[in-house]
């Protein structure tokens, strides 16, 4: 009992750290989910819409994405790691977090995710494996055959003889067999991915309690603006990535690069890279395109449904929307980080910076969309009176300001490059079959 009323306190001064009160507000209400809460559907919608692009290309065939699938679906197994991180640094008992995924409940939202998560992984796995089992078998028969191996060469055999689990079979047959593998998994990994980060949506709108979030659409909404988010990450991602590689092909520094440090392979031709960069970024502006519609669409029609049936939470939805939180959703989500990057890319004539700065904008109002989701359910008090507003913590001074401050965003946010780094010495993102090592 006394643990109890301890951890009790101790939420009370959590929240009360970086909570601002306005009118009457219940003394024992605080903005409890930080940016943290924010981060973490942000960061499991990256992971399920970069799988999704990845998609495109091994279901249903588009072949003008072929150069970024291969590199969505690294990205993506990249962004998987840090899917449940935010969760980790937000919880006062983040050692009990490994519980979700041991001891599995159905009938919990939380515990499903476990259950997702840890299906969905086995799922990238196998996939990238499947899709760079070619690559391996190579990479294992280079390097046993070279003589003067360096350090890195040695690490790296070893690595692919233990991740090729054996499966040396370099036959036509069994690289057949590893494609139409590849496009069952992506298949199935589809409404996994989006099941995956849906389930956020339906935590925050199975809420009864919150007249901001109680919708059946919250789910869709979550999972359309999830798959925006992934192929908008994707681009801009790709197109720093590429710039990089141009940089180091016109320099002859192909050392530089982390699958040149782990492969030394040849410099590519920059004009052949610049056609590539080109080539994808602008076909996977046409579908960011599409996928803008079709999220932006929902939200406007869950916003007018709210206002058609005026239910008796509706005045204070009102004034959150129109008035307290005005600038937030109509000034930045909607405006600088919907309307305006659509505008950009429907106009013709999209040009590779274009679009790439259009897909920075839709990153941008994504995370304006869950911020006034999670920061924005919680700004007006049960008195339906009072307002609370959530001051992001700058500076640090504890522990707790860091991980639901500016800090714990950036480093969550910045997680996933460092992993994909060392990720592309394993498995390039950037290779494709024909390319020679």
């Amino acid at each position: 009992m006394v643990d109890q009323v301890a951890q009790v306190a101790q939420m009370i001064v959590h929240g009360e750290a970086w909570t601002l009160k306005d009118l009457f507000v219940l003394p024992n209400e605080y903005v409890y989910w930080s940016i943290q809460i924010v981060m973490y559907p942000y960061m499991t919608g990256l992971v399920a819409g970069a799988f999704v692009l990845s998609s495109l290309y091994h279901v249903f065939g588009v072949e003008k994405l072929k150069a970024i699938a291969r590199f969505a679906l690294v990205f993506s197994f990249a962004l998987l790691p840090v899917a449940m991180m935010p969760l980790m640094l937000h919880l006062m008992q983040p050692l009990r977090g490994i519980n979700v995924l041991m001891t599995p409940h159905f009938t919990s939202a939380i515990s499903a995710f476990g259950i997702v998560f840890l299906a969905y992984a086995v799922i990238v796995a196998a996939e990238i494996w499947f899709v760079y089992r070619k690559f391996i078998v190579e990479s294992v028969q280079r390097l046993s055959a070279k003589a003067g191996r360096n350090a890195y060469e040695s690490l790296l055999l070893l690595i692919y003889k233990l991740i090729s689990l054996g499966a040396m079979d370099d036959s036509k047959e069994a690289y057949a067999a590893d494609h139409k593998a590849v496009k069952l998994l992506a298949a199935i990994g589809i409404p996994v991915a989006c099941f995956l980060h849906g389930y956020a949506g339906f935590i925050f709108g199975s809420v009864k309690a919150n007249a901001l979030w109680m919708t059946p659409l919250m789910p869709v909404i979550f999972i359309c603006s999830a798959v925006v988010s992934g192929i908008a990450l994707c681009i801009v991602s790709y197109y720093v990535f590429m710039e990089m590689r141009k940089w180091a092909a016109k320099r002859g520094k192909n050392f530089f690069l982390p699958d040149g440090i782990a492969h030394g392979s040849a410099a590519v031709n920059y004009d052949q890279l610049k056609s590539v960069q080109d080539h994808e970024v602008k076909m996977t502006s046409k579908y960011l395109l599409i996928f803008m519609t079709l999220a932006l669409t929902l939200e406007i029609l869950d916003m007018i449904f709210r206002g058609y049936t005026a239910v008796k939470s509706w005045d204070i939805l009102r004034d959150v929307l129109f008035e307290h939180d005005f600038v937030k959703i109509f000034v930045l989500q909607y405006g600088i980080g919907n309307i305006l990057p659509f505008l950009m890319l429907l106009l013709p004539g999209v040009t590779v910076r274009r679009a790439v700065l259009a897909s920075a904008m839709v990153l941008f109002g994504v995370f304006m969309m869950r911020w006034n989701v999670v920061i924005g359910g919680q700004a007006f008090s049960l008195t339906f009176s009072g307002f609370m507003e959530y001051h992001l913590p700058i500076i640090p001074h504890n522990i707790e300001t860091f991980k639901e401050g500016l800090g714990g965003a950036l480093l969550v946010f910045g997680t996933p490059f460092v992993i994909f780094y060392f990720l592309n010495m394993i498995f390039p993102a950037f290779y494709t079959d024909d390319e020679g090592h």
